[in-house]
This record gives C-alpha cells, sequence and structure tokens, in this order.
C-alpha cells in the first residue's frame, strides 16, 4: 500500500485542497510561449505551465489531502438540459488543449493526487460534492480558484485562494469582495447572470441592483415572495424593478438553478482524498514524454515523495 505525503495543515481542522484545474491549464494556454512539445511533436505549453503552478502548490503548502478537478462537461453538462444555451458563448477547445487537458490528468494521477472529473457535472460540483463529503470526515476546504461561483460553498473555517494574486478569504470576507454573503452568491447571479457563463438573469436587474434587493430581502425566494414591496425601496427605478421581477419570476428561479453548485455530484473511485506517493515508474515516463528538463523531473520526483533517477 502506497504511503501518504506532505505535512500536517497549520489549522485546527486538516485542510483538504481543491483545485479547479481547468483555470490554471487554461491560463498557461494562453501565457506560456508554444515553444514546447511532447514526443509526438504536439505542444505542451499548457502542461508545463500547470505543472509549474502545482509544483509550487505542492511544495508550498505540502497538502496531506488533496483533489484536482477538471472538466469534462463541455457541453454534455446538467445545465445544458436545463438551458440549452447554458456556456454556448464558449469556443469549444482545440485538439491541442484537449490532449494537454488528459496530459496534465495523468500527471496528477503519477503524482499520487485524488482526480476528479465526470462527463454530467462540473469541476465547481465535483469541488462543491468532495467539500460536503469531506466535512463528514473533519476536514476544511481550501478552494484553489479565483471564480467567485465557488464562494458560494464556503461555511466556518474554510477558505478561497486565488493562486496567482495571492489573495485569501474565508465566508466573512465574501461581501467585502462581491457585495453579498457567501450563502446569497447564487441568489445574486441569479439576479444578475453571468455573462461568462452565459446566464440572463433578470432583464434591467445589474449587479448593484441585486446586492441592494439581497441586501433587503435576504434571499431570492424571500424577495420573490415580497415582490410588491420592491416598488417603495429607496433606491433609483424601483418601480420598474418591481415589474421586471413579476415578468421574469420563473427565468430568475431558473438561473439559480444553474448558478447553484451541486454537492451530490458522483465521486467516481473517491477515497479520502489522502495524498499518496507518486508512481514512479508512470511519473518517469510521463516526463520523458512531456519533454520535461532536470530540474522540474527532480522537482516532480521530490513532491511525489519517490527518488530522480537521471537518464
Amino acid at each position: 500500500m502506497t504511503a501518504p505525503v506532505g505535512a500536517p495543515a497549520e489549522k485546527s481542522l486538516p485542510a483538504l485542497y481543491l483545485v479547479d484545474a481547468s483555470l490554471y491549464v487554461f491560463r498557461a494556454w494562453h501565457s506560456m510561449p508554444d515553444e514546447f512539445r511532447d514526443s509526438d511533436g504536439w505542444p505542451t505549453n499548457a502542461v508545463h505551465g500547470f505543472a509549474r503552478f502545482l509544483l509550487e502548490l505542492l511544495e508550498r503548502e505540502r497538502p496531506t489531502h488533496i483533489a484536482i478537478a477538471f472538466d469534462e462537461a463541455l457541453d454534455s453538462c446538467f445545465r445544458n438540459a436545463l438551458y440549452p444555451a447554458y456556456k454556448a458563448n464558449r469556443e469549444p477547445a482545440p485538439d491541442e488543449l484537449r490532449r494537454q487537458f488528459a496530459q496534465c490528468k495523468s500527471l496528477c494521477l503519477a503524482l499520487g493526487l485524488a482526480v476528479l472529473s465526470h462527463r454530467e457535472y462540473e469541476a465547481d460540483d465535483l469541488i462543491g460534492s468532495a467539500l460536503h463529503m469531506a466535512r463528514s470526515l473533519g476536514h476544511r476546504g481550501v478552494i484553489v480558484s479565483a471564480d467567485k461561483d465557488l464562494s458560494q460553498l464556503l461555511v466556518d473555517l474554510d477558505e478561497q485562494w486565488d493562486f496567482a494574486r495571492g489573495q485569501r478569504w474565508a465566508a466573512s470576507g465574501v461581501k467585502a469582495r462581491h457585495g453579498v454573503h457567501a450563502h446569497q452568491i447564487a441568489d445574486y447571479l441569479a439576479l444578475c447572470g453571468d455573462a461568462v457563463d452565459n446566464i440572463p438573469g433578470v432583464p434591467g436587474i445589474g449587479a448593484k441592483t441585486a446586492v441592494v434587493l439581497l441586501a433587503h430581502f435576504g434571499s431570492l425566494d424571500v424577495l420573490l415572495a415580497r415582490i410588491e414591496e420592491v416598488q417603495y425601496l429607496r433606491f433609483r427605478g424601483a418601480a420598474q424593478a418591481a415589474n421586471k421581477l413579476r415578468t421574469h419570476r420563473e427565468q430568475a428561479l431558473l438561473c439559480r438553478q444553474l448558478s447553484t453548485i451541486a454537492l451530490d455530484a458522483p465521486l467516481d473511485g473517491a477515497r479520502d482524498f489522502t495524498r499518496l506517493q507518486a508512481d514512479a515508474g508512470v511519473l518517469a515516463t510521463l516526463c520523458h514524454s512531456l519533454g520535461f528538463g532536470p530540474l522540474t523531473r527532480r522537482r516532480l520526483h521530490a513532491a511525489g515523495g519517490v527518488e530522480f533517477v537521471p537518464a
């Protein structure tokens, strides 16, 4: 049986690090120079950039429990059945990038890290479901992502970490960042929409109005039950906002469904997310095929808890 590696978490509850891999793969794809190739001649700039990010995370935090979530529900997510236009504004990933997503996943598995992916659930849902499971095992969550949607998952000792900017916040810090509390994020997006995911929200209700409405009513459900009060609130366009909410009530509820992160996604083969020792043979083969240099190879082997043997 392989042994776990890493150091104890510093806070009172052991931390489960939950990484939104797609964000960092895409970032590397757009920022890394197109000069890296694998043994078959395909570009590997995204893999090289993702490996750098992953190494920095593992070396800095030394997590004992970690899961890396990948998006495979590109056009087969359950949300597409609810709203076919969901994320329809996004261009399909080119073959060169799809190939690198698979290579990033293989790298994580070779390093002994738990990998989460599913054809019907997005990375956000896998992160939410893993965190929900881990809480029953006595863990707090550290969500490694800048995505505001994921802030809705934060409670108690959980944290979200924008790794690139070096910013970390808890549930108590969400309002300062987004104007609403962590538990109001899905309701907020239901009202003002989310252009990134092609969620329309309520036409004519912007972010500022959504903040005002949720500050007064607390939740979308209460707001919709008390629509008649909206016209009497002291903000510009209150009467028009009340009419828009009446007209688009069902759309607001649909948008909340689209914005709410699932907590019951299947976590196929998930264990307790304990970080395991790397598979030295698979890791060495991957390093060779991906064209990693000796320094990166040495760091990857050290991060995986296995000896590096130069070729």
